[in-house]
């Protein structure tokens, strides 16, 4: 397939649901993360509130699947990737910065590890159905 539409097709339709599954939690989390224990780590809820938008973003681009979402698709990914990457990082140079887990922490161990591979899933599906 080589129109637009072909994110959301075959396997893309596992990588949407993925997606979407991400984006609720990590929504869900940071809400109760920021809401209920903010000073305990404000610069961890915070990025954690940014991975869920992203999470977001990447999630309705995938569905729309048109020319210009691809666009916001891979620019999200991207973002994801290197967020992960340097969050992951981050979190274990500056461990008390990050008391509890988050998405990206310790490179998404809370979550299987899936923050650190979903990224490269997302990119090498959108290059396959370009």
């Amino acid at each position: 397939m080589t129109d637009a539409s072909a994110t959301r097709h075959g396997p893309g339709r596992i990588l949407i649901a993925v997606y979407g599954v991400f984006a609720l939690s990590a929504t869900a989390r940071a809400a109760v993360q920021l809401a209920t224990q903010f000073s305990d780590a404000p610069i961890a809820y915070l990025l954690s509130a940014v991975a869920a938008i992203i999470y977001c973003a990447a999630t309705f681009a995938l569905a729309k699947a048109t020319i210009f979402s691809r666009r916001v698709a891979t620019a999200a990914i991207i973002v994801e990737l290197v967020g992960v990457v340097a969050i992951g990082a981050f979190s274990y140079a500056v461990p008390d910065d990050f008391p509890d887990a988050t998405v990206w922490s310790h490179f998404g161990q809370g979550y299987g590890y899936v923050p650190l591979v979903l990224p490269i899933l997302g990119l090498l599906w959108l290059r396959r159905t370009r």
